[in-house]
């Protein structure tokens, strides 16, 4: 097998030209066949194989530099560099992780895992390279889902400036989670298919050329000027009318043509982006038909591309969607609004049922929410449905644009917590921080789906912004009898005893039940549990009634330590003199690497077993 020969980098430059093929096809059903096992990034890779080989063969690694823009699409990077015998742990705790990590390897030059940052770190390695006096090769790859990012267009604009070589590939898939939109999308289209392109191009080359004597001479000519010509048949030019040069369209699956193309970007004095056309989800025809499915997999049948488990019970993505089409028969105000996220934030059906209503503005968070802005100013309710990682994204256009104005703007965010896998860069730890910094804002988390509907429809009608966060996965159905009413403000007492009180928000309420349960069976025969569900404004009353009553308060969350729930609580306490002791159980202040989240809990202290052995050490220290 070809792929034995790969151990390590610029290994693949051994490899004879005739075989580039099946190296790619073996490439691809390694990918399929590890990845139905493990669940991953599978679509963006299956179609970034030839695009990657290119790179590998054409560049020097590590020397030379590739930068992955979002990096879900670097597993064939991962495997030309000489990591293929670890796929078994890939995205698992402790193994490989799903994106570049320096760490993990020389090869990998820069840590990506959201969009559109590419060309920005590209350019700062480009001008370190050039300040050092160096010599090597930078590329970034950024795919067009990325290019609806407007912080690509600002390097870009300082790219242009470049008297020195940097190429930028753009990995044309018409992808970006879900189908691309927008006039970016719409641009691109144009290029790959301008029908006054494409019939010049064939009609005057191939005829000049049977020209006798002179043909071949206007043929060279031509040659020479192919991007006045580009001006002139193709609308807008637009990269070229930044200062970038552009190279292409060219097919991303042309492994040898890719690397002519590349030497002839290297020989380039300033940014030259190469134009390549490629399928997300080639060579695997479940992909291939579900591109956006097979974005991020779980594990599946190689044979029909169905999950190996299929889902049983609904997730809180789920409960929003199906509360979100509800509200919105009801009340023709409702609007819904993703950043390239429809599928994953729940927000499918809204589109399919109110079209004209939903608007999915491309991976573009900070436009998202002040777009959002804009319609609450309008007399819209805006409901932006964004995952917690991305949505710190968009910190001052909250901070300015909705809260300044203190604007109805309902934000429902998805992922927020630990979510696995997909490791430092989308864990959820830190919106109960940020969001709680902003004034004017009011962060709600629910303890399980009943309570989720309930605070949506709450938030809806409520006169300023709101944040409502919950987990990824299953949503929690236990507690349905309890079921008060919301108040603002106001947190809900569960069960009312007296000694501690556990005090948990959102997810950690079923964990602290758990907690509650243990205790008892340990020998703690009182212990109060509390939904906290306001963050901001936190119920101080609670908490006082909690002091005067226990001697101990135990806070629960899912987001680190620093300006969290927690620390608000540990603040209030301090600041009023409150005789009662309190232990904060939080994330710690640091980034939480990939893994199984109920192991990465575990990990972090955050599990039953870690919390109950934390508060009896307390309680213990409190007695004695």
């Amino acid at each position: 097998m070809l792929l034995d020969k790969i151990t390590k980098a610029n290994d693949i430059k051994h490899i004879n030209p005739e075989d580039y093929n099946v190296l790619a096809q073996e490439i691809r059903d390694f990918l399929i066949e590890k990845i139905s096992v493990s669940g991953g990034h599978l679509g963006s890779n299956l179609g970034a194989v030839e695009l990657t080989m290119a790179l590998h063969l054409a560049l020097d690694l590590p020397e030379d530099k590739i930068i992955w823009d979002v990096g879900h699409q670097a597993y064939t990077h991962k495997i030309l560099t000489g990591r293929r015998d670890g796929f078994e742990t890939l995205r698992k705790f402790g193994g490989i992780s799903g994106f570049p990590k320096r760490k993990e390897s020389d090869c990998d030059s820069f840590d990506t895992g959201h969009s559109s940052t590419s060309v920005s770190a590209g350019l700062g390695l480009v001008e370190a390279r050039d300040i050092l006096g160096q010599d090597h090769t930078i590329v970034a790859v950024i795919g067009d889902g990325s290019l609806t990012g407007g912080m690509a267009y600002e390097a870009l604009n300082n790219a242009a400036r470049l008297e020195k070589n940097y190429i930028i590939i753009l990995n044309d898939n018409n992808m970006s989670i879900s189908e691309n939109v927008g006039g970016v999308s719409s641009y691109l289209n144009s290029i790959r298919t301008d029908a006054k392109y494409l019939d010049l191009k064939d009609s005057i080359y191939y005829r000049l050329l049977e020209m006798p004597k002179y043909g071949a001479s206007i043929v060279k000519k031509i040659q020479n000027a192919k991007n006045g010509l580009k001006h002139l048949v193709i609308p807008g030019m637009f990269f070229e009318d930044m200062g970038v040069k552009y190279l292409g369209p060219v097919d991303g699956h042309d492994i040898q043509g890719m690397v002519k193309v590349i030497r002839e970007a290297k020989r380039i004095n300033g940014a030259v982006l190469i134009h390549a056309i490629t399928q997300k989800g080639k060579g695997y025809e479940p992909a291939e038909r579900h591109p956006a499915r097979f974005h991020g997999a779980e594990p599946f049948e190689i044979e029909t591309g169905l999950p190996k488990t299929p889902k049983s019970k609904a997730n809180y993505t789920d409960v929003f969607a199906t509360v979100m089409n509800k509200i919105a028969e009801r009340d023709d105000k409702v609007v819904a609004i993703t950043a390239a996220m429809p599928d994953g934030t729940g927000l499918k059906r809204f589109r399919n049922r109110f079209p004209e209503r939903f608007f999915d503005v491309g991976i573009a968070e900070e436009h998202a929410v002040t777009f959002a802005a804009g319609l609450a100013a309008g007399g819209l309710k805006p409901v932006v449905a964004i995952y917690s990682s991305f949505l710190q994204r968009a910190y001052d256009q909250m901070l300015h644009d909705v809260c300044i104005q203190n604007l109805p703007v309902t934000f429902a965010i998805d992922r927020a917590g630990l979510v696995g896998s997909d490791g430092e860069t989308h864990q959820g730890i830190f919106d109960l921080s940020f969001l709680s910094s902003i004034p004017n804002m009011h962060v709600m988390a629910p303890k399980n789906k009943w309570e989720l509907s309930d605070m949506l429809k709450y938030s809806i009608d409520f006169p300023a912004p709101m944040a409502i966060r919950y987990p990824r996965g299953e949503a929690y159905d236990g507690l349905k009898e309890y079921r008060q009413p919301i108040e603002y403000g106001k947190a809900e007492w569960i069960y009312k005893e007296k000694d501690i009180a556990l005090f948990a928000v959102g997810s950690m309420v079923k964990t602290a039940e758990e907690v509650r349960i243990r205790l008892k069976e340990e020998g703690f025969a009182n212990c109060s549990l509390v939904n906290a569900r306001f963050v901001k404004p936190m119920d101080e009353e609670a908490i006082l009634d909690a002091a005067e009553q226990h001697e101990m308060i135990v806070t629960l969350e899912e987001n680190v330590l620093s300006g969290g729930y927690s620390q608000k609580v540990l603040d209030y306490v301090y600041d009023n003199g409150l005789d009662v002791n309190v232990v904060a159980v939080t994330l710690p202040d640091a980034y939480v690497e990939h893994g199984n989240v109920e192991l990465l809990k575990k990990e972090v202290g955050i599990d039953t077993e870690s919390i109950v052995d934390k508060i009896k050490a307390a309680y213990g220290q409190l007695k004695y």
